[in-house]
């Protein structure tokens, strides 16, 4: 095989620069992708600044890979070379822990993420295991798709972890890039939805994806309106809010989940969640068997990112704009 190029992080923090490496011989159970979108996640930010101590440079971001495959394994049966498919976050695991054999492979403790020790799809082409590679439904456009393989699973497997549906009272927290999803996805199940922003400019938005009541995050009489509504509460943001008012606004048995990572610890009180059996979770992407799932439900019922789109040599440029938050709201990145 030849040598596979991409754009790599040379130090924490360090613009992107052109990157070729061998990716040797491949595995019998591995697929090789030719990229042709990959979406940028701030997880890639987080890994390039090595935000989380966890990133080996030079390494080549990206984990929402849209492409056909040009070379599978000898072991490979469920995909063919020329298929459109896509990669998320995780290329691998173990296949034979307690959680990989309950199909719950995302809690393997041996998983492979596909940007952290290894390269991923700021390139030409990239690998992974078949088992974590989906084919993508024809009613999917590429562009739209890539975000869906994190940000899409990541707000859709919470939802059918706790079972929504139409009788469901859904909040959600944040109206970008995760957020403007979740409220789509939550509309696909039938639920009452309801947007919390600080941005009251987003109000006509969030009703256009489908919400149904917006609720200014920053006005304490709207907040005390929903107080014991709702059964699930999403939080997509990477900021700190006042978690307390969003417990009280949960029903009994209601939860609030965690997507989105705020930078300070969390203050709860235990009162609430004790009278009211409520609990504080959260939720790391989904199982193959459910990304494959989302992919399917977004096809049929029309879930779409909103994307902004840059050739893949511009993406020092379109990872400064997703810092300033000037993409509304998932930047693509095109060979």
């Amino acid at each position: 095989m030849s040598l596979i190029q991409g754009l790599a992080a040379h130090a924490a923090g360090a613009q992107l620069l052109t990157f070729r490496y061998d990716p040797g011989e491949l595995g019998p159970q591995e697929v090789e992708i030719g990229i042709s979108h990959c979406g940028i996640c701030h997880s890639d930010l987080h890994l390039i600044a090595n935000d989380w101590g966890i990133s080996q440079y030079p390494f080549i971001p990206g984990h929402e890979v849209i492409g056909k495959i040009v070379a599978v394994g000898s072991e490979v049966r469920s995909l063919t070379v020329g298929q459109r498919v896509g990669l998320g976050w995780q290329s691998n695991s173990c296949g034979q822990c307690e959680w990989c054999m309950q199909g719950l492979e995302n809690l393997c403790a041996a998983s492979e993420a596909t940007c952290v020790h290894r390269h991923g799809g700021y390139a030409n082409r990239v690998r992974a295991n078949a088992r974590f590679v989906a084919p993508i439904p024809d009613a999917l456009p590429s562009e739209q798709a890539a975000p869906l393989l994190c940000g899409g699973i990541t707000v859709y497997s919470p939802m059918r972890t706790h079972c929504v549906n139409p009788s469901s009272r859904v909040g959600v927290v944040g109206i970008g890039g995760l957020g403007h999803l979740a409220i789509q996805f939550a509309r696909v199940f039938g639920a009452e939805v309801i947007a919390f922003s600080s941005s009251t400019a987003k109000e006509d938005e969030a009703r256009q994806l489908g919400a149904n009541h917006f609720v200014n995050s920053r006005e304490t009489k709207a907040m005390r309106e929903v107080a014991g509504s709702l059964d699930l509460i999403l939080s997509t943001v990477n900021a700190n809010e006042e978690w307390n008012t969003y417990i009280q606004a949960l029903r009994p048995t209601g939860t609030l989940c965690m997507v989105g990572i705020p930078p300070s610890p969390m203050a709860i009180q235990a009162l609430p969640l004790i009278s009211g059996i409520r609990s504080v979770t959260g939720n790391p992407i989904g199982s193959p068997s459910r990304l494959r799932e989302m992919l399917d439900v977004a096809g049929r019922h029309g879930v779409q990112a909103k994307t902004e789109l840059f050739a893949m040599g511009q993406a020092n440029e379109a990872i400064e704009k997703v810092k300033k938050n000037k993409v509304r709201y998932r930047a693509v990145l095109i060979n």
